[in-house]
């Protein structure tokens, strides 16, 4: 007999939908950045050291931005763990509960019927 459990949610990997729309966030960021660099190395003046920096960034950051944009998560994501419950039980007697907010479920046995009471 085979059992099958269903995943925690906290294990299960992110859909495709939801990593193909962070991976498009990703790369409309970095091209708003990219944007940003190559207006600050044509408004910024005077041209300096600086000029080069923004230059550089608006000339790299594309190949960043598809890099990222094509990478995707691995699938295979660690299982949760689950919170580890210890329950710890005290006998008490039932006139005098120590703490009124605890259930506690005793359990007796089943009375077998006995034959001798169905003969009568």
């Amino acid at each position: 007999m085979k059992h099958s459990h269903a995943a925690p949610v906290t294990s299960l990997p992110q859909s495709p939908q939801e990593e193909a729309t962070a991976r498009v966030r990703r790369y409309w960021i970095t091209m708003g950045i990219r944007m940003a660099c190559f207006a600050l190395t044509v408004l910024v003046t005077p041209y300096g050291w600086y000029t080069w920096v923004f230059a550089f960034a608006a000339a790299i950051l594309p190949y960043i931005a598809v890099v990222f944009a094509n990478a995707v998560s691995p699938t295979a994501t660690p299982p949760a763990e689950s919170p580890v419950q210890e329950i710890t039980a005290a006998l008490r007697t039932e006139e005098s509960p120590a703490d009124p907010t605890v259930i506690t479920i005793r359990e007796r046995p089943a009375v077998a019927e006995r034959p001798e009471e169905d003969e009568k």
